[in-house]
């Protein structure tokens, strides 16, 4: 069974993706940018916009009954590696805790949306 996972309101919904779907077990979290519940990006830097996405990725888990806890792989696609790369380590220690998921860090060209230098996606247990 496949089950659609969706917060209110959906900032994805105007573009046809799912925040999540559950299926086999798992719960399988789209990317999230740094962008507010109306789809805006919030103000700041690179911190500010991955505090925020982790915010997203812990908001759609939670509609879903699971948590950061739960998460079993992560991805991170970032604008500039060279620049953010120790930033991308403190939201790591912010957000996640041990056993550390597995990961996959990669530096893009671009993102969805010009401004945006982070995105996360996430792969979590079914509860």
């Amino acid at each position: 069974m496949i089950e659609r996972i969706a917060t209110s309101p959906d900032w994805y919904e105007p573009y046809r993706i799912s925040q999540a779907i559950r299926a086999g077990g798992f719960i399988h979290v789209s990317g999230q940018a740094g962008i507010d519940e109306n789809g805006r990006t919030v103000p700041g830097g690179f911190l500010e916009q991955g505090r925020q996405a982790f915010r997203n990725v812990q908001r759609v888990l939670a509609e879903a009954g699971a948590d950061l806890g739960d998460v079993v792989k992560i991805g991170i696609f970032v604008r500039d590696m060279a620049a953010d790369l120790d930033d991308v380590i403190r939201l790591r220690e912010e957000f996640l805790s041990e056993p550390y998921p597995a990961d996959t860090l990669l530096e893009v060209s671009s993102l969805a949306q010009p401004d945006w230098r982070i995105e996360i996606e996430a792969t979590a247990l079914a509860r």
